[in-house]
């Protein structure tokens, strides 16, 4: 395959796409009094924005990429950046709450069909031992977003207005949609994909394992995450400056989480898992208690975001190399198998807040579900079939 433009160059534009994307999904977070307060509903009733996002990425973005699997990937990139830049733009301009909800559908429709083609691409241009840190760059976009973009859109937000937030990201959607039209690869698929082909990973039980760790167990990742800010503010007593630090933090350790994540090669991918969730289970359960302390709970986000994001290309790695079936819809599972455990871990954690649990015993179970996780990766290094993450030695010449 030729390429016009370096990989790096390529992954660059993906990143901006992602970077864009996670500001989309995220920066809601920060908004939503201001929602409240401009389309006049109640605060609870804006949470819908963020759980029809996440329900919709899970169940719409699978479905979608069906529908397109025998599209070209780079005739669908620009498509589905457009879908949003337009989604965006309906959301800045939204006169009720309704149609800012519509445009949330719309915008969590091309979420998980984005990053798999993003992710797959990364793949197919990467050499092997390459692969791991490929995907930790397009996801490295989201971690950033994180970071970055979602504390600046909560300011521009509370500070000018919201819709700017919303222009804003529209206009990261354009700048996305031009680079994806200018350095995106256009491979020419040697046979086109075949649905019935590519369902076969239905019948994949590494690929089922893995889904079983991050629905069962990665979950509890939110279940603590959605009350980190009222974590921050009764546990530790912060004010808002202090909290914004801390969520800084989290982010930072996100995005070094990751990138580190990506280093990883190929064949090692289970065992770092393991060691990796270990320390995310460790530091959940812990939380509560160095949050006590101002300096211990500005290391504990930092290790809670490194632990979440430092997990996370590892495993949209694994699903993505080991759905050797579905070379065209495995990374679009991956990202929708990830909002579907983002959705079950906030309800979970609501639900337990709503009867009564402590932010303590709320980060128990979130801890708790992360190490039956990591039990799932002991039997699924045990059963999986380890020649697809082996890479022959001229892969590294």
């Amino acid at each position: 395959m030729t390429m016009k433009f370096s990989r790096n160059t390529i992954l660059f534009v993906f990143m901006i796409g992602t970077f864009a994307i996670g500001m989309t999904e995220y920066a809601v977070t920060g908004l939503l009094t201001q929602f409240a307060a401009d389309l006049d509903v109640p605060v609870s009733t804006t949470g819908l924005l963020l759980s029809v996002y996440a329900i919709s990425v899970a169940v719409c973005g699978p479905l979608l990429r069906i529908l397109t699997v025998k599209f070209s990937p780079k005739p669908l990139l620009i498509a589905l950046i457009s879908i949003f830049i337009i989604s965006n733009i309906i959301a800045a301009t939204a006169p009720t709450f309704e149609v800012l909800l519509l445009s949330r559908l719309f915008s969590a429709i091309m979420h998980a069909p984005f990053f798999g083609l993003c992710m797959s691409m990364a793949v197919e241009i990467s050499q092997p031992h390459k692969r791991t840190s490929s995907i930790a760059a397009v996801q490295g976009g989201l971690t950033i977003a994180i970071m970055l973009g979602v504390p600046f859109g909560s300011y521009i937000g509370g500070v000018l207005d919201w819709r700017l937030v919303f222009w804003f990201i529209a206009a990261m959607g354009v700048i996305n949609l031009i680079g994806l039209m200018i350095v995106t690869p256009n491979i020419k698929q040697n046979e086109t994909p075949k649905l019935k082909n590519e369902m076969a990973v239905l019948k994949n039980k590494n690929v089922w394992m893995l889904i079983a760790v991050i629905v069962f167990g990665f979950s509890g990742v939110f279940t603590a995450y959605t009350f980190t800010e009222p974590m921050l503010r009764d546990i530790a007593g912060f004010d808002v400056t202090s909290i914004t630090i801390a969520l800084f933090l989290f982010g930072l350790g996100a995005v070094i989480g990751n990138f580190v994540s990506g280093s990883i090669q190929p064949e090692v991918l289970t065992e770092r898992l393991i060691v990796a969730m270990t320390i995310l289970g460790t530091v959940l359960i812990a939380i509560t208690f160095l949050f006590m302390n101002p300096i211990l709970t500005y290391v504990a986000c930092f290790l809670f975001g490194a632990g979440t994001f430092g997990t996370t290309p590892i495993l949209n790695a694994k699903i993505i190399l080991a759905a050797t079936e579905a070379p065209a819809l495995s990374g679009t599972i991956a990202a929708s198998v990830f909002n579907l455990a983002n959705s079950i871990g906030a309800t979970l954690g609501s639900l337990l807040l709503t009867n009564q649990f402590s932010y303590r015993e709320i980060t128990f179970v979130a801890g708790g579900m992360i190490f039956f996780g990591v039990v799932l990766m002991f039997v699924t290094h045990k059963i999986e079939d380890k020649s697809l993450f082996r890479v022959s030695e001229e892969a590294y010449e």
